[in-house]
């Protein structure tokens, strides 16, 4: 039949339905959209049984056929001239492009290790076509199938985009193309792992650990897993540097431990003083050996809080210090004191 558009007809499957007749876009119901997506989809040759029994699954072999032959009746136009009727079977027109096409030949030459990825594919005009998933918010158990192995062949095509794009130096894109597998799947390890180590091919070693960060949390809180050792050892020398990092206190251990010892011989030694007074002997020692006898828990306190396997277990300790000042005289010069203060991060 011969149809008043000449114009070069495309149809477009990512992101949504859309046909286009040269720069128009066609408007159709979306029973014909359904018909016109399913012959894309299932090129080159599709039996109309075939296609009638998948659109119209609750109908009777002959109702079904005679919706087919309906939906066919009422299409017109642009939507007419996508398709080559026949008795048996029905194809699409060899002169109508299709989006999804394109996209799976440039996932095919990405992912053909045995070939360098040409120039023209290592673009951000490639990140933009891998990012669109294939006729989103359409639930037809044929769109769902197609649908999930488009999204498997995507992800590993911009996870390998990624990994070229690093090896290039082209890090910003690196990063894009790595995100958009991120979003497309926050829970996959593989994606997460592309996004990691395109930062630290950048340097950016603060978002690595962020991401692998975020990434840990929400595998924890949504599947109750843990990232696998692969991934961890990507992060590994950065975790290790930061506990290092916490674990040095303002000074050595072993200058805290002898500045407290100092101030607890003084404070005893103050009491020895005092010996004369019948009150200090029957009071005042005993408080003044619980006093040194705190001071002591009090730093290995310190020191265990600093030295703690996992140190994000109590984040507090990231910043506890422990302040000796110099000692002071009461007045009266006879019982030194020394003044401590804990300090957490503001």
């Amino acid at each position: 039949m011969e149809s008043s558009y000449r114009s070069p007809l495309r149809v477009d499957l990512l992101g949504g339905f859309r046909l286009q007749a040269g720069n128009d876009q066609v408007t159709l119901s979306n029973g014909a959209e359904r018909l016109l997506a399913f012959v894309a989809l299932c090129r080159p040759r599709v039996p109309r049984n075939l296609i009638a029994g998948t659109l119209w699954p609750n109908a009777p072999e002959r109702r079904a056929a005679a919706s087919l032959r309906s939906a066919l009746a009422r299409l017109n136009g642009a939507g007419r001239q996508m398709l080559d009727v026949g008795a048996t079977e029905i194809r699409l027109s060899p002169d109508t492009e299709v989006d999804i096409d394109h996209a799976r030949s440039l996932a095919h030459r990405i992912l053909d290790r045995d070939a360098p990825t040409r120039d023209d594919d290592l673009s951000p005009a490639a990140v933009s076509v891998l990012s669109s998933s294939l006729l989103p918010g359409w639930y037809d158990d044929w769109v769902l199938v197609t649908a999930e192995e488009w999204h498997q062949q995507r992800l590993h095509a911009l996870e390998a985009l990624a990994a070229d794009f690093v090896r290039a130096g082209r890090h910003a894109d690196a990063v894009a193309a790595a995100t958009v597998a991120v979003h497309a799947d926050p829970l996959r390890e593989s994606a997460c792992a592309a996004l990691i180590q395109a930062h630290l091919a950048e340097g950016n070693q603060a978002e690595a650990l962020h991401h692998f960060k975020r990434y840990e949390q929400r595998l924890q809180s949504e599947l109750r897993l843990q990232p696998t050792p692969r991934l961890r050892a990507l992060v590994a020398d950065l975790q290790t540097a930061g506990r290092q990092a916490i674990r040095s206190p303002t000074m050595p251990n072993e200058l805290l431990l002898a500045a407290l010892g100092v101030g607890s011989v003084a404070l005893v030694a103050g009491g020895i003083q005092s010996g004369g007074n019948r009150a200090w002997r029957h009071l005042g020692r005993p408080v003044t050996m619980a006093l040194v006898g705190a001071g002591f828990m009090a730093s290995a306190a310190v020191v265990a809080l600093a030295d703690l396997p996992d140190s994000e277990l109590l984040p507090p300790a990231r910043a506890l210090r422990l302040h000796v000042h110099r000692e002071a005289m009461v007045p009266g010069g006879r019982r030194p004191w020394r003044r401590r203060s804990w300090v957490g991060a503001r």
